[in-house]
């Protein structure tokens, strides 16, 4: 085991001003080979987006200066998935971030609704994105040699156990993290919301059956404007949807010496301190089951047993996904705590070639009692999928629709049954279990 670097519980705080706001930057108590490891890349995190290239009608399917497009593209093909070999170009997507194809119809990344940059004439005439922009890979993967959430959770433990761990806390000594939660202060958001990122660099982090999901997902968002999120039809939103914005996220953490509970509009989530792994036998669920334990006054988790699902723009989960997760608390000058900073390191077998990790900072707003009414979130259905597009239906109206198989990726059935007559979609591969 390597030598710790910096005292566990102590933390390296700096102010930057980003968009002129001062926010905590991300920077825990690094230990070697286990978390808190740096950046690989030294660049200011996360970016906002990728930038538009030009805006107005002079710019519609214009590329960028010195940059010559390609003859097919998403928004020109007739068989995206014919196009494999392009899909690694990010010419091929325009230089479009896939939050940016997503938002094609509604402005996004900075610009103006009543200036889509889908173009006047839809779907060829979409506007290109800038192509110098990129959140660089080496920062998106997992900086740890683990193969696993189960291996890396172990060697956390141990760690913890050779420095006379895990701390047993009681309501006197336990970190005080009871409060409301919110952003970092500004617009930046983990690159996991897919603004930050060229196309390529999020495919290259996929499996190839998991690469041709999110360009199935990807070419019906922007070339058809068929968008399947799950609010516009009350699904569930999913476990990774949860390093969004929102109601989504965790807004307020709750710490006791036997739970931690971490609650969101849409998300609930229950960390059982000192649980052993795998927690309880049973299906998934959307949020899977959480074990952990305090390492002074950081917390680390390991989540297993989560449901395999999507979140839109977005990269689709593997039943197998699991993660380590680590909670460290972000003080001022004067002690007083002013967020946490969460490290996540995310494992699935079967939707990414390799494990990627999460940083993001939870800015302390207000305590609990301040925080005001919190609104749970029981979905009343404001849309149904009318040949395939979310569509409002009145109170009183009358409609007939196909109900969808939530367990068989039920967002791919709308695409499928009306955008794709005529495009040959190789047959995915199924795992069942055999050698």
């Amino acid at each position: 085991m390597n030598a710790v670097r910096n005292a566990v519980g102590a933390m390296i705080l700096s102010l930057v001003t980003f968009a002129g706001v001062a926010t905590a930057q991300y920077n825990p108590p690094e230990l070697d080979g286990l978390r808190g490891a740096p950046l690989a890349v030294s660049l200011t995190y996360p970016p906002v987006a990728v930038t538009s290239y030009g805006a107005g009608p002079e710019f519609d399917a214009r590329p960028p200066d010195g940059v010559e497009a390609l003859p097919v593209d998403v928004f020109t093909t007739t068989d995206f998935y014919q196009d494999r070999d392009l899909w690694m170009d990010q010419r091929y997507w325009r230089c479009n971030a896939p939050r940016m194809m997503a938002d094609m119809r509604s402005g996004g990344a900075g610009v103006a609704t009543s200036d889509p940059r889908i173009g006047a004439n839809e779907p060829t005439s979409a506007r290109w994105g800038n192509c110098d922009d990129d959140w660089p890979r080496e920062n998106i993967v997992s900086p740890y040699s683990f193969d696993s959430a189960e291996e890396h959770y172990a060697a956390l433990l141990a760690d913890t156990e050779s420095r006379g761990g895990p701390t047993q806390h009681t309501y006197e000594t336990m970190p005080k993290w009871d409060g409301a939660y919110g952003g970092d202060g500004t617009r930046r958001a983990v690159w996991n919301y897919m603004r930050a990122n060229q196309m390529p660099t999020i495919l290259s982090l996929l499996t190839p059956e998991h690469q041709q999901r999110m360009v199935q997902q990807i070419y019906h968002e922007g070339v058809d404007g068929a968008h399947q999120w799950s609010a516009s039809y009350c699904f569930p939103e999913g476990f990774m949807r949860q390093w969004a914005t929102g109601g989504t996220a965790a807004g307020r953490f709750v710490i006791t010496p036997e739970v931690v509970l971490m609650i969101g509009n849409t998300m609930k989530r229950t960390v059982m301190l000192n649980g052993e792994f795998p927690l309880a036998p049973g299906p998934p669920q959307w949020y899977g089951d959480t074990i952990g334990f305090w390492d002074g006054d950081a917390l680390i988790t390991m989540t297993s047993n989560v449901q395999g699902w999507n979140q839109h723009s977005s990269w689709e989960w593997s039943d197998a996904l699991e993660t380590v997760e680590i909670f460290t608390p972000v003080n001022d000058a004067s002690g007083n705590l002013i967020g946490l900073d969460w490290e996540a390191i995310i494992y699935d077998s079967q939707a990414l070639v390799e494990p990627v990790r999460l940083l993001w900072h939870r800015s302390y707003q207000r305590s609990l009692s301040e925080s005001g009414r919190f609104s749970n979130i029981e979905c009343i259905r404001p849309m149904y999928p009318i040949e395939g597009r979310a569509t409002p239906i009145a109170p009183g109206e009358v409609i007939q629709f196909r109900v969808r198989d939530m367990g068989s990726r039920p967002w791919a059935e709308s695409w499928e049954l009306y955008f794709e007559e005529g495009m040959q979609r190789p047959q995915e591969e199924l795992d069942l279990g055999f050698n």
